[in-house]
């Protein structure tokens, strides 16, 4: 078997200093409700290695599978993760923390199953365009199974009730079918249909109304719906340029709620300025810069795809979390890639950049030819090889052209 290139090297090392920067806010943010509720100021820090050790792991195996394997796996990577979304919903199986039911407990450890289900809807909606790309502006062929799929999970994760993580769905797949060149018209359909739906879940309860509009103006009720939005503000204006130093947070002292999970940039503004806040946007926008580097020049259109749904997964979570603690953002609970603490979104997020590695690896001759042997004839046309409609991103290669790049 012809050996494989070396992984993109840049992607897996701003992973890292991001996942490290990510465990040393952990420890910072969280101390001093690891004492007062442990006694222990390094009590979730520790957790967090554990996580970390375990993410290392994943994007190990990312990078080291070949990742067309999951191109055949991805009907049955969808059908668990709706069936694990299905089981939280049940008061036997989902655990609740904060109101929402959101986790599976296992002992000391917990997994939230719409951290999988990204990944699985992701994948599933790749080998969909992959497989479907000439017909990727029929609404019926393309557009409408790749809705239904993610309105199924949509719905369902807006039971639990995580408004954050259902928007996402809709913000990754609306990219990946504009990016296969889907009609926009399709794509409006969808907006017309999720929209509705987001605004009568926010809408049905006053308390969720008042959250949601809240950082429009959140001093008009400082003391309730705008605490959150008012209490980051005040930690990032306290930074300054330079910060009051890495652990002088004075916002997490009972100050700033969520402070190590989804507030976690505050702190980060806080004691290491504006400089250390941009620096770490600026690692996540040379990470999705990669990633689209990796998804441009990936050897098969479902590498294509799976690049750009994962970039888009990485980028979209960061924007949203960051807009959420400046104010630009509505209040939802979705924590910052690599930083924030909890170990599902970490390993997830991991095991991603692992199989974006993949990606840049490219595939060996043995693993095409094999794709190949049971690939529908069909879809291995040399029409294939033609620009598809309006789409602006070029088709990858050929059969020909993926062999001779995998020499």
């Amino acid at each position: 078997m012809t050996a494989r290139r070396a992984p993109d090297v840049t992607l897996l090392v701003v992973a890292g200093v991001l996942t490290a920067i990510g465990a040393i806010m952990v420890f910072s943010a969280s101390s001093v409700v690891g004492i007062i509720r442990y006694h222990d100021a390094e009590h979730f820090v520790k957790r967090e290695l554990i996580w970390v050790a375990l993410g290392a792991l994943a994007c190990w195996i990312g990078v080291k599978i070949d990742y067309g394997v999951l191109r055949r796996a991805a009907p049955w990577l969808l059908g668990v993760a709706v069936a694990l979304l299905i089981g939280v919903l049940f008061p036997h199986f989902g655990m609740i923390e904060g109101g929402a039911r959101r986790w599976y407990e296992f002992g000391l450890f917990s997994f939230e199953p719409s951290e999988f289900v990204k990944l699985a809807l992701i994948v599933f909606l790749a080998k969909l365009l992959a497989d479907r790309e000439e017909n990727a502006r029929d609404f019926s062929a393309v557009a409408f199974p790749a809705l239904f799929w993610v309105g199924v999970c949509f719905m369902l994760v807006l039971r639990q009730p995580d408004l954050g993580t259902a928007t996402l769905f809709l913000m990754i797949a609306f990219v990946m079918l504009f990016v296969a060149g889907a009609r926009l018209r399709h794509l409006a359909i969808g907006v017309a249909v999720a929209v509705p739906a987001l605004l009568a879940f926010v809408y049905a309860s006053p308390y969720r109304r008042a959250r949601f509009t809240a950082f429009l103006d959140p001093n008009a009720d400082p003391k309730g719906t705008g605490y959150h939005i008012l209490q980051s503000l005040y930690g990032l204006g306290s930074g300054g340029i330079f910060g009051v130093g890495l652990g002088e947070s004075r916002q997490k002292f009972g100050y700033l709620p969520e402070q190590y999970t989804d507030f976690i940039f505050s702190v980060l503004g806080e004691e290491l300025g504006f400089i250390g806040a941009a620096a770490v946007i600026v690692l996540f926008l040379l990470l999705a810069y990669r990633g689209i580097c990796i998804a441009l020049r990936a050897e098969d259109r479902f590498g294509f795809f799976l690049a750009v749904g994962i970039t888009a997964s990485i980028a979209l979570q960061a924007f949203i979390n960051i807009g959420v603690v400046t104010s630009t953002w509505p209040v939802t609970g979705v924590p910052l890639p690599f930083i924030s603490y909890g170990g599902t979104s970490l390993v997830m997020s991991l095991f991603g950049v692992g199989l974006l590695a993949s990606i840049s690896r490219g595939r060996s001759r043995a693993a095409i030819a094999a794709d190949e042997r049971i690939r529908d004839p069909r879809n291995a046309h040399p029409a294939h090889g033609r620009r598809h409609g309006r789409s602006f991103v070029p088709r990858a290669v050929t059969r020909t052209g993926a062999l001779r790049r995998a020499r």
